[in-house]
């Protein structure tokens, strides 16, 4: 009875196991979405030559999704190694909905035998959330990335951009290689953080970072940077000018903490060569108001070797924001033949200095004389069209007609324009400044000559007009 029993139970287990498919291990591969990712399935000794393929699901015939007698079939494609006895499958274009539970198959007489794949399937970007960094040029920053104690043999590295899928291939820096160019990587594996410290930041450096963990199964563990880096500069920027041989006084402020610290001045293109101006000149003097957090720095006497760049400031630190830039230009006063003067402005260009002559510089006292020298000009042209007016008026009629022979008394009298335009009657006689000149002269029939009078700043050529036109009208 006990021998029916345990054949009975043998056949049962048998048929069972028949029914059950065989599974060697599990196989866990993952990618991002729009990519693609290789299925590697490796298989016994003897069965170089049989059929493989990858199923999904239940597995059945309509699960089947590519077979070694078809190279490629939709998105997918397969490539058996019979050296290696592995075959692999690619599938492309990757989609959420790609994720799940797969089977590596080789097909045998009997039941056929499986291998289960797990497809894990990724968002290609990172990350909800993203920590903000900025830096200053020339100088360094560090980047603190934490992960969980079940990565802390694995491999920790950065990439730029926030491609995940891309993220490893593309990495700065690994902490297989803790040094490239000014890329530095240190692992603190007992605070389960990994440091980045990028030194000689330029602006080029800024942009979005991934600091990843490579998983040893699964999708790799990322979390992401912005750095941000600013041009290095300092509080503000001036550009400040000073007349050769006066004083000029310069303006730095700094942070009120700085209070108590050393001020200084120094000149150079570059802030980190620069010359401290305060201690090697004596007529650079330096003024503090700690009231208004604000110094003074006084230069008597300024030369044009002065021009130049200048940087101010409290922070022997060199600390950006700390400073204030100053683009001083020396200019030189010149006195010309015509009395206007001239300015040379002495302005720094790299580390030596330009002068740009030529440049005038109007006074107030010059913009009113230019005002009152344009005013006589346009009094005298206009003196000029009216006298000629009338004498071409007077002496066209007076061919005809019989002149008294008196002679107009000179007086005193000065007239504006306004007279001139006004009388029609008087024709080149009206009295001008207190030294008129003789212009068109008339002749009577006894040989007399009659002499009016007009401004002195009428013209030898318009007298020479008028006698001629009387000498032609009297013909």
């Amino acid at each position: 009875m006990k021998m029916w029993s345990l054949q009975s139970l043998l056949f049962t287990l048998c048929i069972a196991l028949s029914l059950v498919r065989s599974a060697a291990g599990l196989i866990r591969v993952s990618g991002y979405k729009g990519g693609e990712v290789k299925v590697s399935c490796p298989y016994g000794q003897g069965y170089e030559s049989y059929e493989k393929y990858l199923c999904k699901n239940a597995c059945s015939d309509e699960d089947v999704l590519i077979k070694t007698t078809q190279s490629n079939k939709n998105k997918y494609s397969i490539h058996d190694d019979n050296q290696k006895k592995v075959f692999t499958t690619t599938i492309s274009e990757l989609s959420l909905t790609d994720a799940g539970q797969y089977w590596c198959g080789v097909t045998r007489n009997g039941k056929d035998i499986y291998t289960e794949v797990n497809l894990e399937v990724g968002q290609d970007s990172c990350c909800d959330q993203s920590t903000k960094v900025q830096s200053y040029e020339e100088s360094s920053v560090s980047v603190s990335c934490q992960y969980e104690s079940k990565y802390q043999n694995n491999l920790k590295y950065i990439c730029s951009g926030n491609q995940p899928s891309t993220c490893l291939v593309k990495a700065i820096i690994t902490s297989d290689n803790q040094q490239t160019g000014q890329f530095r990587l240190t692992d603190d594996k007992v605070s389960r953080t990994f440091t980045v410290t990028i030194t000689g930041l330029t602006q080029d450096n800024s942009g979005s970072y991934l600091c990843g963990v490579h998983g040893n199964t699964g999708l790799d563990v990322f979390s992401a940077f912005e750095l941000e880096v600013k041009e290095w500069c300092c509080i503000k920027s001036n550009k400040l000018s000073g007349i050769v041989g006066r004083t000029v006084t310069m303006q730095c402020p700094y942070p009120p903490q700085h209070r108590h610290s050393r001020k200084f001045l120094c000149k150079g293109d570059h802030r980190n060569n620069c010359t401290d101006m305060v201690t090697s000149q004596s007529r650079f003097t330096l003024q503090d108001d700690v009231s208004s957090s604000t110094f003074l720095v006084i230069i008597t006497e300024l030369k044009a070797g002065d021009a130049g760049t200048f940087w101010c400031g409290s922070d022997p630190q060199w600390s950006a924001e700390n400073y204030t830039k100053i683009q001083l230009s020396a200019i030189f006063p010149q006195q010309t033949s015509t009395g206007i003067s001239t300015i040379t402005v002495v302005e720094p260009v790299g580390s030596q200095t330009t002068l740009i002559p030529g440049k005038p510089i109007i006074t107030t006292a010059h913009a009113v004389g230019l005002t009152v020298l344009g005013g006589l000009l346009t009094l005298t042209f206009g003196l000029v069209i009216v006298y000629k007016y009338k004498c071409n008026k007077v002496q066209g009629t007076g061919a005809n007609m019989n002149r008294n022979k008196t002679k107009a008394a000179e007086t005193e009298e000065v007239i504006d324009v306004a007279d001139i335009y006004e009388n029609h009657d008087v024709a080149c006689s009206k009295q001008g400044s207190s030294k008129p000149q003789s212009s068109c002269q008339h002749y009577d029939d006894a040989g007399e000559t009659e002499q009016e009078t007009v401004y002195q700043n009428f013209t030898t050529a318009d007298d020479i007009y008028c006698n001629q036109m009387y000498i032609k009208g009297k013909r």
